[in-house]
């Protein structure tokens, strides 16, 4: 659901996304991007590290952080849209990672909204996994997509 310019307010929350964390995605991330770390793909490797097993790749969580933003913010985001993230734990296969959200301030100039957000990845204990803000530009004049 795109937002539209009347929901572009500070305190607007954005719609809550789940993911989960499997095996599969980690590897298919690592073919993806070439990334093949054994902390992610070698479960025997990773076991005897002091994280215990596999993690995710960290921009694969933030992967989630974009689709989070394009269901609010649709083309807008894909084209104007930027962030700084700060990685605070590790997500493991099997993790639920829900990312949400919410405007934190909006300011108009020369037709254009900037809208900032607080964005949080936290796992199904509530452990904050990534914390981001993020920034991206709409047009005033129409509609947020």
């Amino acid at each position: 659901m795109v937002l539209n310019n009347k929901e572009l307010i500070a305190g607007t929350k954005l719609p809550d996304l789940k993911r989960i964390v499997t095996q599969e995605h980690i590897n298919l991330y690592a073919e993806a991007s070439g990334d093949f770390n054994p902390i992610h793909i070698d479960s025997e490797f990773a076991r005897q590290t002091p994280l215990g097993g596999t993690i995710a790749h960290g921009m694969l969580i933030l992967a989630y952080v974009s689709e989070f933003m394009t269901n609010s913010f649709g083309q807008a985001w894909l084209t104007g849209g930027s962030l700084s993230a700060r990685f605070k734990a590790p997500a493991y296969p099997g993790d639920t990672i829900t990312v949400n959200g919410q405007v934190t301030d909006v300011r108009k100039e020369d037709g254009i909204l900037s809208v900032n957000c607080d964005v949080l990845c936290h796992n199904q204990q509530d452990d904050p996994v990534i914390i981001c803000d993020t920034k991206v530009k709409v047009t005033a004049d129409e509609d947020s997509g």
